[in-house]
C-alpha cells in the first residue's frame, strides 16, 4: 500500500489555524493532538476546538487524544467531526469498550503505546482496532529527535499483524524526517504524522512531496 502522510497541527501557527491546514491539503489527513496537562505536561485543544478544525480542513482529521479517562472523552471527538480517533492504552480502563464507542460514533479508532509500552499485554486488541500508533518520541511535546530504538517494537509489531493477517494502519509519530521516515517504513509502518518537517522550514506542499518521494 502506498504511505499516509499525515502532518501535525501542534507544529502550525496556532493563530492562523485555518489557513495552515490549507498548506498541507495535498497530505491525507492532519493530526491533530489533544493534551490535557494531565496525562501528559501540555495543553492544546479541546472538543469545540477540534470540532471547528473539522468544519474548516479540507482532509479527514486525525485525532491524537494524550488525555486522562478516554473511556469517558473519546467519543466526544468522534462526535465533533474527526475521522479517526487514537487513544493511549494506558490511560484507558477498557480499551475494547472506546474502539466500540468510537466505532458506534461513526470513527475510526485507533490505539497509541508510549516509548515504554511493551506491544505484549494489548496483542488482542490489535484484532480490534483500524490503527496502532507506535510513538518515536515521548508523548506531550513537538520537535523531539525520534528514538531509533522503537524500530524493534515496530518491526514486532508488523511481524505480529502479519502473521495474523490483520490490516490496521500502522502509524508512528515523532520526528519523522526524509531521513527517519524510510527507517520507519522498513520496519512496518505506513502512516507518518511528521511536524516541524512539514511545517518548521520550506513550503509545506513541498515537504510533503519530499516525504513522499523518499518512501518510494
Amino acid at each position: 500500500m502506498s504511505i499516509r502522510l499525515h502532518p501535525s497541527l501542534l507544529a502550525a501557527d496556532f493563530v492562523n489555524i485555518e489557513s495552515e491546514l490549507r498548506r498541507i491539503d495535498t497530505a491525507d489527513a492532519v493530526h491533530v493532538d489533544v493534551m490535557d496537562n494531565h496525562f501528559v505536561p501540555a495543553l492544546t485543544f479541546g472538543p469545540q476546538i477540534v470540532g471547528r478544525i473539522a468544519q474548516v480542513s479540507p482532509i479527514p482529521l486525525d485525532v491524537h487524544l494524550m488525555i486522562d479517562n478516554p473511556d469517558k472523552h473519546a467519543v466526544t471527538y468522534a462526535e465533533v467531526g474527526a475521522q479517526s480517533v487514537t487513544f493511549h492504552v494506558e490511560a484507558a480502563k477498557n480499551c475494547s469498550s472506546v474502539v466500540a464507542n468510537l466505532r458506534q460514533a461513526g470513527a475510526a479508532a485507533g490505539v497509541a503505546l508510549k516509548p515504554a509500552t511493551p506491544l505484549e499485554p494489548y496483542l488482542e486488541l490489535f484484532h480490534e482496532v483500524d490503527m496502532v500508533l507506535i510513538m518515536t518520541v515521548e508523548p506531550g511535546a513537538g520537535g523531539q529527535a525520534f528514538m531509533p530504538e522503537m524500530m524493534d517494537k515496530l518491526g514486532e509489531l508488523s511481524e505480529y499483524l502479519a502473521a495474523h493477517r490483520l490490516t490496521p494502519l500502522v502509524e508512528v509519530d515523532g520526528g519523522i524526517t526524509v531521513t527517519t521516515l524510510p527507517l520507519a517504513l522498513h520496519h512496518g509502518a505506513n502512516t507518518f504524522v511528521a511536524g516541524s518537517s512539514v511545517y518548521g522550514s520550506g513550503e509545506p506542499h513541498s515537504n510533503i512531496a519530499a516525504l513522499r518521494a523518499v518512501a518510494q
